[in-house]
């Protein structure tokens, strides 16, 4: 079952937010809302992951500008984009910048939870990625060089050998290798690299 993420609402219309915050509280989800981009961004550093809905059009960033921005910033959370003002031109913009969906005000809720469930699905997939790469972050190079010849099926001497290394050395590395990815699985150590390797 996919978990459901926060949701960060950043819109300057406060009719829009009032509503949009009601049907998320009456369906059980969190949603965080802004009247200002400016405001956001101020918050995300310490933001846990979530799904982004953003207005198109907006004082000092559009949603788009703001979409740039978080790029900049490496965050990549999935983002819906909802407009009162839109058209073809900033409905194509968006899908090629990745945006989620776009959608129309006044946002029909079904087509917005379908919407939601996709976002939720995608920050999933990046946050296993995420996690992985920063598991595989607290090996050394040596332990990074072992563990991919563990994937492969290299047993310990075989290591000993092509790395020039005593096989009492590679045993220590192993150890440290499981204690640090938390399981003495190979097959779990190849999963972890497969995650790690995923484009996001």
């Amino acid at each position: 079952m996919t978990k459901h993420y926060p949701i960060y609402l950043v819109d300057d219309d406060a009719a829009v937010r009032n509503g949009l915050c009601i049907l998320f509280e009456a369906h059980d989800r969190k949603a965080l809302a802004y009247e200002d981009p400016i405001g956001f961004l101020r918050s995300i550093p310490s933001a846990k992951p979530g799904c982004l809905i953003l207005d198109l059009q907006m004082p000092h960033l559009t949603g788009l500008e703001l979409q740039a921005e978080l790029l900049q910033r490496g965050f990549r959370w999935p983002i819906i984009m909802i407009t009162g003002h839109g058209d073809v031109h900033h409905c194509r913009v968006a899908f090629k910048s990745g945006v989620i969906d776009f959608l129309s005000k006044p946002i029909d809720s079904g087509l917005l939870f379908e919407a939601l469930k996709k976002a939720d699905q995608v920050l999933e997939a990046l946050v296993e990625v995420e996690k992985a790469r920063a598991i595989l972050a607290t090996l050394t190079p040596r332990e990074d060089e072992i563990v991919r010849l563990i994937c492969r099926g290299w047993g310990s001497r075989e290591i000993s050998v092509a790395l020039d290394i005593a096989l009492r050395t590679v045993d220590a590395h192993r150890v440290h290798i499981c204690e640090k990815l938390g399981t003495r699985s190979p097959a779990e150590f190849a999963q972890i690299i497969m995650t790690a390797d995923r484009q996001s």
